[in-house]
């Protein structure tokens, strides 16, 4: 029951992220939130499998730190990676004018 709850907090920070980082504007709205949830439930999920308890403060740090930490690298290098694609496709569309 406790992955559900885990899960939500994971895509509250998810979403905070969105907010907080530069860059929001070249992604969707969800790709935050979702990663951020996946990866909480993932890790979750693997602790439990290797024996830790659910009321170990260790599996709450370690699937929302790595929610959190997963989201903030994907979501920069996303939003660097779609700038200089996007900049690419003006200079190439323009003819070389832009």
């Amino acid at each position: 029951m406790e992955i559900i709850y885990v899960t939500v907090i994971g895509a509250g920070i998810g979403l905070l992220l969105r907010y907080l980082l530069p860059g929001r504007q070249v992604y969707g709205v969800l790709l935050a939130p979702a990663l951020a949830a996946a990866v909480t439930a993932v890790v979750w999920a693997g602790m439990t499998w290797l024996g830790v308890a659910a009321d170990s403060p260790w599996i709450w740090v370690a699937s929302l730190g790595a929610s959190a930490l997963v989201t903030a690298v994907v979501a920069l290098v996303v939003s660097k990676r779609r700038d200089a694609a996007d900049a690419r496709a003006l200079h190439v569309l323009s003819g070389g004018k832009a």
